[in-house]
């Protein structure tokens, strides 16, 4: 279909002639996906889809306290240091973006006044600027007005190397300009595509100017409000106990009318997620759980207790394992896993070849994740329109075997394979989890078979992922061989996810461990393709470069992914909440509510 045919549809929709529906079925029909074609109608300035169910409480309160389950605790309440969905959720009771994203694909706003577009002119046409319109007469916690200013200093909060804030990478290249106190403008270097990035969802939460400019560079993890936020959400805050628990109370000046439906929120962080799916569906004493990482057959059963239900959401998230490329043990100039080290093993393709053979996905999806997971051979699954079609996978030990022993690491006396005096001996860790304890599990036994000798680690997850600088078992460090974890996709467009593998993205003392790109690989071929894309307007050409991206990385075998995963939630039977695989669970938390 040519461009003008495309054009005339879209005005169709504009003044009636077609269903919005229908023109996004077409689309899908020409290989795009449906969030993408929602955002072909945004940029043209026709009103989104009213997906959302419809909110029936009349007032605000009277919902006494909604109880959820983190069984990952939250381990700080700062946005833009939250290295995982733990800190980010706990963060979002209480901080909010401009807009979110629904599970369709289409940006809701939440302090903005509307979605920008080029019919109401937040969108330029040279696609190198977008002015955001802010609500007025929001305020903070503590009385003070939310403004234009806010959003600035944000920006220059986030942006500054000094305060190595996770979310740099979003800020640090784009301009933000006072038009009012309540009008913002974003100017990009080049002409992007996806534009929504800064002020949006789960990165895009805006702090206070009057609380947080004493402490922004260097002085940054001094704030007193990194553990005691002070937001413009629905709950203001209460208590908080790191790994333990969140609380928050009804903010009765919130900018929503009858919102939130609840007096309180608590939640409850630590535990498992056996156990938090059992407190919500089977027994009913909490009202929510998130990421129920449990065998499927397990749900099943707590399902027929009929106090909760499992809602599974699609999702670009992904269970994979990370090799490290650089030395994890050995200290170079005082850092551990310093881009200047090399890993004795892993810096061999074949060994990287070899371990992507022993990976039995296949077992896993069956006998593990069953309805909640999909083997994959590929980093990037969803939207389908950057699913690469060029990747294969196979379990074949024979055939690991044989690609370790013509590269030269033979079996010692003891069956494990060495070379230069290195035996193959590999620490693989993970967070404490049932199903993460299986797969280790899984993954040894083969392994074994092929002379590869894997020591299990299994840290708390509330530590796993944990932002702490003096934690020596993060994540973000990765002071081990081998590591896994699900990767969440916050947006549906590949960009934000596939900077964890750009070479300024890499996770280094220099930036507290806070760089996303944590196994340390990198491609020239690779950088340039990102930054490509981040310019590419024609969405068919910007596509085929994050799927070119994604073979970078298949083929070099730098990470091995294992499960494409939905979001696996529990609910009780009457809780009413909206959610995303695009966003976080709390991206419309002032919208939850319990039916009579």
């Amino acid at each position: 279909m040519q461009e003008r045919e495309i054009t005339h549809l879209i005005e169709d929709v504009r003044v009636g002639k077609l269903p919005r529906r229908n023109f996004i079925l077409q689309m899908v029909s020409l290989g795009l996906t449906a969030p993408m074609a929602s955002m072909m109608l945004m940029h043209a300035g026709v009103a989104q889809a009213q997906t959302a169910p419809t909110y029936k409480p009349t007032k605000r309160g009277g919902g006494g306290a909604l109880k959820v389950l983190w069984w990952q605790g939250a381990t700080l309440l700062q946005p833009h240091f939250a290295n995982g969905t733990k800190d980010q959720e706990g963060s979002r009771i209480f901080y909010e973006p401009l807009a979110v994203w629904d599970n369709d694909g289409n940006l809701v706003p939440i302090l903005a006044a509307e979605i920008p577009t080029k019919a109401n002119g937040g969108l330029s046409a040279d696609g190198k600027s977008v002015t955001w319109k802010l609500k007025k007469g929001v305020t903070w916690h503590d009385g003070q007005p939310f403004t234009a200013d806010d959003c600035i200093f944000t920006w220059e909060y986030a942006k500054d190397p000094a305060t190595t804030a996770v979310t740099m990478g979003i800020y640090k290249d784009v301009k933000v300009e006072k038009v009012d106190s309540h009008t913002i403008k974003v100017t990009f270097a080049k002409p992007t595509p996806f534009w929504a990035t800064a002020f949006v969802a789960a990165e895009g939460m805006i702090i206070p100017k009057h609380l947080f400019a004493p402490y922004i560079g260097d002085k940054s993890r001094d704030a007193p409000t990194n553990l005691k936020p002070v937001g413009t959400g629905p709950y203001k805050f209460v208590d908080f106990k790191p790994g333990d628990m969140v609380r928050g109370e009804i903010n009765n000046n919130y900018h929503m009318a009858n919102r939130p439906f609840f007096d309180s929120i608590e939640m409850k962080g630590g535990g498992d997620a056996t156990s938090a799916a059992r407190a919500v569906l089977q027994t009913g004493e909490y009202d929510y759980a998130w990421n129920l990482q449990v065998e499927d057959e397990v749900l099943k059963r707590m399902e027929a207790g009929g106090k909760g239900k499992v809602h599974i959401i699609p999702s670009g998230d992904i269970e994979f394992i990370q090799l490290n490329f650089t030395d994890p043990f050995t200290e170079v100039e005082g850092e551990r896993a310093s881009i200047k080290s090399k890993h004795f093993a892993f810096t061999d393709p074949a060994v990287r070849q070899a371990m992507s053979l022993l990976a039995d996905r296949k077992s896993i999806q069956e006998f593990i994740y069953g309805r909640t997971g999909v083997a994959t051979g590929n980093f990037v699954n969803n939207p389908p329109r950057f699913r690469s079609p060029n990747t294969t996978w196979e379990f074949n030990i024979d055939k690991a075997n044989a690609v370790l022993e013509t590269a030269g690491w033979k079996k010692g006396s003891d069956g494990v394979r060495e070379k230069g005096g290195k035996k193959m001996k590999f620490v693989l860790q993970t967070s404490v989890n049932s199903i993460r304890q299986k797969e280790q599990a899984v993954l040894k036994q083969a392994c074994q078979k092929a002379g590869v000798d894997l020591e299990l680690k299994s840290v708390t997850a509330a530590v796993f992922f944990s932002s702490d600088v003096a934690n020596p078992d993060t994540y973000g460090k990765f002071w081990a061989d081998m590591q896994m974890y699900t990767t969440t996709m916050t947006q549906p467009d590949a960009e934000r996810f596939m900077d964890q593998y750009t070479s300024w993205e890499i996770s280094s003392k220099a930036n507290k461990w806070q760089g996303r790109n944590m196994c340390r690989w990198s491609s020239p071929d690779f950088d340039k393709a990102y930054r490509a894309a981040e310019g590419e307007l024609d969405p068919v050409k910007r596509a085929a470069l994050y799927i070119s991206m994604n073979d970078m990385v298949i083929k070099a075998n730098a990470v091995i992914p294992l499960i494409s995963r939905p979001r696996v939630r529990g609910a009780n039977l009457k809780l009413v909440s909206t959610l995303s695989g695009w966003d976080l669970d709390f991206s419309t938390l002032q919208n939850w509510y319990r039916e009579a």
